[in-house]
């Protein structure tokens, strides 16, 4: 996510309140804040989810409604997101062959 400059604190302000709840929220495994050491207006939010549907219902909850209306009006671009699939094993079961 990029923000828009001097943004920045207001979206701390949002994550910090609402990190617990969307920790908490059924199927979170893991929630991680990362900041761009090149851009200080880049963030990323790392997650882990036990389902792609507990992600989907999260999405459709009233918490992700009101977190993303309040982040989306401090954004300068787009956001753009990914779901991705750990690949180790299949590296390392490619390597024992």
């Amino acid at each position: 996510m990029e923000f828009e400059e001097g943004r920045t604190p207001e979206f701390l302000n949002i994550f910090a309140a609402s990190r617990d709840e969307i920790r908490s929220f059924p199927g979170c495994r893991h929630l991680q804040l990362l900041q761009a050491e090149t851009d200080s207006c880049v963030f990323f939010t790392y997650s882990h989810w036990e389902r792609e549907d507990d992600l989907n219902t999260y999405r459709s909850s009233d918490l992700f409604k009101a977190v993303w209306s309040d982040t989306k009006k401090l954004f300068r671009t787009a956001p753009k997101a990914w779901s991705l699939s750990d690949q180790t094993e299949v590296i390392i079961n490619n390597i024992k062959r």
